[in-house]
């Protein structure tokens, strides 16, 4: 494309392959080989590269000014040579910038860009590739492990992991625990380790703490040889404002809307991005598009995207700038979100982007043309605060908070849905997720796996974060690896092989998730069971076949739990949360449970199961009732469900222990 058209292209909103043209890139002029740089910077008065080529010189290399754009060639220089944009202002003030479009930077504290070839990278994931594009995501196995490459694992004397280890070792464990996704805390280039990534100054940039572009690429690469989807954490929702950024670039406010009630997300101390100023929406559906073609990333989980829809977002009760209707719907970024996700499906077809939004926004994954987003799946946000809220509360008190597990079902398949326990649930005093839970740690550790069943069960698709695992205790410590040391117990290493089995369970198990989406493969038998706890439900797959899924929230043993079912033969167990290879007590059932000809729960027909404290069983419905028994004449009477029986408190491993809990 001429330069003319891309130009034109940029600044109708429109370039989505700005980093072809924009930033630095190897090439040769006049026979001399060099790099070619070029820089929006429209409220300049002059532009000059400035490097360690150049002792840093204002005036060794000034770029030429075309419209708004800047450019020039640099003959000689080295790859990872490091460089900056000098920017002098309209104000007279020139400020050192990092490269927008860079592909490469120094490694913090240091701030600047390098220069760096991106291409010639050899893909060996095709067969991968094709694959993924025969199964779609809505009647496919979703289960993501969220990671934080920064502490998922540190080497022993405390120092990042780079990307071909971290690949070599979250690969082969990802894949053994039986997740087939992993999604990564944003790994676009940030000053601050304590943002976790989501503070980013280079959208093109992979950050330089775990090695080059083409390490991370190897990253992605291996991941997709391992069956391993790779999902980021992207960032349009706001930027920081350290002096190297895009924060007021050029001495005005270019990648930043100007309205001062608009401009500012003050309890982020962040800047947002103007989703109505062309050159911002080529940049950003360019960021978008080079990590999905370059980097061959799966999807993308668009991050605050609230605070995009609403224009008075985190004004705290300061003023803000209504819509050209008069409301506080932010109509530019509404058309940019839309714009957004058909770009992506373009580029390919089965990528996932995934919308984390938090308030009850209309048809976030529904088509533009019906009024919707565009996304194909939304983080549910009001599952993941309720099911939190019920997690801590001392079981006593759940009765009457009985909602807050079943409330999910009321908007199930509004949207489609991915069932997040993110890193957000695991600090700032939160506790980690074993740490919500009530009781001494034994007890915690058979609430986990409880509730970890119940996610797995419920529809919808499935987001952990890196720990929960391991029976983590601790909250998430952002600089400090995740308890790997808690695999020397013989109780933690039971509760990681739960995972790892519940998860194959999970991946095998269609009824699970052929159907997320649809109130065909969901059904209720017992939603309403508040006093003892209960819930009991079905999940289909496209065959018709019945899974039962019956979860415990209570510290009580059910040994003869009647409910309504279908008119099977017998429901066969499959999967207990109890069992002593998890650090159970092995309650439950071990012999198919015969369907018999009582009225329950509006069904002709029930079964009477066994059910662990704190558990959850899995149980396939089989075989076809016979038809005309003697017991469909109404000649058997109802089981009652046994009085509850407490759970025995976990025995003391150690001298100390036992001092604590007699204390207590």
């Amino acid at each position: 494309m001429a330069n003319s058209k891309v130009a034109e292209s940029f600044h109708a909103g429109t370039l989505t392959e700005g980093w072809r043209w924009f930033g630095a890139h190897p090439t040769e002029k006049r026979g001399k080989a060099g790099w070619g740089f070029r820089v929006w910077a429209p409220h300049a008065r002059s532009v000059s590269v400035v490097g360690d080529f150049n002792g840093w010189d204002e005036q060794a290399n000034r770029l030429i000014q075309i419209g708004e754009v800047w450019e020039g060639f640099i003959p000689g220089l080295a790859e990872y040579a490091a460089y900056k944009y000098a920017v002098t202002g309209q104000d007279g003030i020139t400020r050192m910038k990092a490269d927008p479009y860079g592909f490469h930077t120094e490694t913090r504290p240091a701030t600047a860009s390098k220069l760096y070839d991106i291409g010639g990278f050899r893909w060996t994931d095709g067969a991968f590739r094709k694959r993924q594009a025969q199964r779609p995501v809505y009647s496919s196995p979703l289960n993501i492990y969220e990671v934080h490459l920064g502490s998922w694992k540190l080497r022993e004397n405390g120092d990042f992991i780079d990307y071909r280890d971290l690949g070599k070792e979250l690969a082969a464990y990802v894949k053994d625990m039986g997740y087939n996704a992993i999604e990564l805390l944003p790994v676009t280039e940030h000053p601050l380790d304590d943002s976790w990534g989501y503070q980013c100054t280079g959208y093109f940039a992979p950050t330089s703490r775990f090695g080059t572009p083409k390490d991370f690429m190897w990253f992605v690469n291996h991941m997709h040889k391992n069956g391993i989807s790779v999902l980021l954490d992207w960032v349009p929702s706001h930027f920081c404002k350290d002096e190297q950024g895009l924060y007021e670039f050029d001495g005005a406010c270019c990648y930043e809307y100007g309205d001062p009630n608009k401009r500012e997300h003050a309890s982020w101390g962040t800047r947002v991005f103007d989703y109505g100023r062309p050159e911002v929406k080529s940049f950003l559906f360019s960021s978008a598009r080079f990590w999905l073609e370059e980097y061959h990333i799966d999807g993308l989980r668009v991050d605050a995207v609230a605070s995009m829809l609403y224009l008075d977002y985190d004004r705290q009760g300061g003023p803000w700038t209504p819509n050209k209707y008069g409301g506080h719907e932010n109509l530019e970024a509404i058309d940019f979100l839309r714009e957004l996700n058909a770009l992506a499906f373009s580029v390919n077809p089965s990528v996932l982007m995934i919308a984390e939004e938090s308030t009850a926004w209309p048809l976030v994954t529904r088509p533009a043309d019906v009024g919707g987003l565009g996304f194909n799946l939304k983080w549910n946000m009001g599952w993941m605060n309720d099911m939190c809220h019920y997690l801590k509360m001392d079981p006593w008190f759940r009765q009457d908070h009985h909602k807050d597990i079943t409330f999910s079902m009321m908007y199930a398949f509004s949207e489609n849905f991915v069932l997040p326990i993110s890193h957000d649930e695991v600090v700032h005093m939160k506790g980690s997720v074993v740490g919500k839970m009530p009781g001494d740690y034994q007890n915690q550790l058979r609430c986990e796996r409880g509730f970890y069943a119940y996610l797995l069960a419920h529809p919808g698709k499935k987001l952990m974060f890196m720990g929960a695992e391991l029976g983590q205790w601790h909250e998430w410590n952002s600089h400090q690896s995740i308890d790997w040391y808690l695999l020397e117990s013989e109780e933690n290493r039971k509760t990681h092989k739960f995972f790892r089995d519940i998860n194959a369970f999970y991946q095998k198990e269609a009824a699970l998730w052929e159907i997320d989406f649809s109130w065909e493969g969901f059904e209720w038998l017992v939603p309403d069971d508040n006093h003892n706890n209960v819930v009991v439900f079905l999940r289909r797959d496209k065959k018709g076949r019945d899974l039962m899924c019956a979860v415990n929230f209570s510290p009580n043993t059910y040994e003869n739990y009647r409910m309504g079912v279908p008119a099977h033969r017998k429901y066969t167990p499959v999967f207990n949360t109890d069992d002593p290879a998890y650090g159970g007590d092995g309650f439950g059932d071990r012999e198919p449970v015969i369907v018999e000809a009582i009225p329950s729960h509006g069904k002709e027909h029930s079964a009477a199961i066994k059910i662990p404290a704190f558990g959850a069983v899995f149980l396939r419905g089989e075989g076809v009732f016979p038809r005309g028994t003697r017991a469909e004449k109404g000649e058997k009477t109802a089981k009652t469900v046994k009085p509850a029986k407490s759970v025995k408190p976990a025995k003391p491993r150690t001298k100390k222990q036992a001092k604590e809990l007699a204390e207590k």
